[in-house]
Parts: structure tokens; C-alpha cells; sequence
């Protein structure tokens, strides 16, 4: 068995449970899938596998969660997880038919955690640290919208800030320049796994190709090493790939979200 193959049985047996969602309000089961609904109206489908479903059993399982979702006011957008290796038939058709739209496909990067740790120095004239008032999780939401090109989100601020006062175990990371917040991530600890998760990194275009998300990245790989986690996970672009790739991360599978919006 190749790296690439320990790594995805590893992620199919330890995270597609319920150590996919830690920060979920609720969890319904609807045959196999996951049904998980979010603070600030957001929902999301998961699941292990689709239980050897045909064409017609699939098209069922999407009509039932678009039911479920439906019926809750509070949720006014909802987000299918794909991974492209699942037997699922019809998926792709089922979903459109429904009501949702196909996102960018995304590598799913696995790999030994003390690699990702040694990415890179950090830059001169760059501070990092961890940010855990509202304040600044407020502007490094803001950040990290602008820096994906999208309109600030202030349900996700919300929900963030929401996370913090729980404690499940999130991490948040800035990348200062200036006093001013240039690049931030999300570091997401999988209790009773080995995996800990990388993710929302995003840098501002004005720094970008300065080894800023490279150190930022490292920052996190520590932090979960000191917590005793071997394994790194994240979901990456194609602009973030080459940097995992370098630090010993290999790609497993792809992701493709697919939204739907009331």
C-alpha cells in the first residue's frame, strides 16, 4: 500500500464521522448521509460513503436532504461535500437538478504533520500569533474575505466568534505586517484522531509570494505537534497546493463543493 493509499483509508475511517463536524448544532441521519446544520444559517451534507446507492437511491438521498434543509427557516444556504473517490451515480446530475451549483474542485492533501512544521522562516518585518478576542477574529474574517475576492461575511464572523467561546479545540492564526493583518487560517485539532486540519488560509494579494503563508502554516503544524497530533489535513487550491506538496503532504482525492441557496 502507497503513502497516498494509507493516507485516504486513514482519512475515510477517522474523519468522515462526526470528527468532521465539531462545531455542529445538530446532526440528523438520513440513511447514510450526515445532515449538519451550522450556526448562521449554514448547512452541510457529509457522509462515509453512500452505501452502495444506485442512480435512483441518489437522487432519493438529495430530495431528502433538500427536504430536511427546507424546512428550517434559519438555513438559507447549504453545502454538498463531494469527494471524488466515492461510487456515487448520478451525483453530479442530481445535485444541478436540485437546485445547486458545482464550486471549484479542490485537492484533499494528507501528510506527516513535523514536515508541514519545517515549511518555512518567517519573513522579516512579519509577526504571527494566535487571535482570540472578537475583535480580531471580526477583522481577520474581513481579511480573509477580501483576500478570496469575496464580499465580508458577517455570519461567518459570527460563527467564528461563536467557536472561540466554546472551546472545541479551533485555532485561529494571523500574519502581521505593520500591526496591519495580512494572511490568516484556521487550525482544527480532530479530537480522538490523529489528524489535525489546515484550513481558510488566505493572503492579501499586495503580500502575497513572500513565504508569509508558508510560516503561517508552520505556526499551525507546531501548534498541533505540542498537542500530539501526526497527521495534517486540508482541502487546497491550486495556489496553496505546491506549498503542502513541498512540505511532504501528497494529494489523495479530490473535494467539489456544490451550493444551494434559498
Amino acid at each position: 500500500m502507497t503513502d497516498a493509499q494509507r493516507y485516504l483509508q486513514a482519512y475515510d475511517e477517522q474523519l468522515r464521522t462526526d470528527a468532521e463536524t465539531p462545531s455542529a448544532i445538530a446532526v440528523t441521519l438520513e440513511g447514510p448521509l450526515r445532515l449538519v446544520t451550522f450556526a448562521g444559517g449554514r448547512g452541510f451534507v457529509t457522509y462515509r460513503d453512500l452505501g452502495g446507492a444506485d442512480g435512483d437511491a441518489v437522487r432519493g438521498l438529495v430530495a431528502s436532504a433538500i427536504e430536511h434543509f427546507s424546512a428550517d427557516a434559519s438555513i438559507d444556504r447549504v453545502e454538498w461535500k463531494t469527494r471524488g473517490h466515492d461510487h456515487a451515480p448520478g451525483l453530479h446530475e442530481a445535485l444541478i437538478a436540485n437546485g445547486f451549483e458545482a464550486g471549484e474542485p479542490e485537492s484533499i492533501m494528507i501528510g506527516p504533520l513535523s514536515a508541514l512544521a519545517e515549511a518555512g522562516d518567517t519573513p522579516e518585518g512579519v509577526t504571527l500569533r494566535r487571535v482570540e478576542t472578537e475583535p480580531d477574529v471580526r477583522a481577520m474574517s474581513a481579511m480573509v474575505d477580501e483576500a478570496f475576492g469575496e464580499s465580508v461575511d458577517a455570519r461567518q464572523a459570527d460563527a467564528l466568534v461563536s467557536r472561540l467561546a466554546r472551546a472545541d479545540g479551533m485555532e485561529l492564526w494571523v500574519a502581521e505586517v505593520d500591526g496591519e493583518m495580512v494572511s490568516g487560517g484556521r487550525l482544527e485539532p480532530v479530537p480522538s484522531t490523529d489528524f489535525v486540519g489546515i484550513w481558510g488560509g488566505a493572503t492579501l494579494e499586495a503580500h502575497r509570494h513572500r513565504g508569509i503563508y508558508r510560516a503561517l502554516t508552520a505556526a499551525r503544524a507546531r501548534s498541533a505537534l505540542a498537542q500530539g497530533k501526526t497527521l495534517v489535513h486540508s482541502d487546497s487550491t491550486d495556489d496553496s497546493r505546491p506549498i503542502l506538496e513541498r512540505s511532504g503532504l501528497v494529494r489523495v482525492s479530490t473535494t467539489t463543493p456544490y451550493d444551494w441557496t434559498r
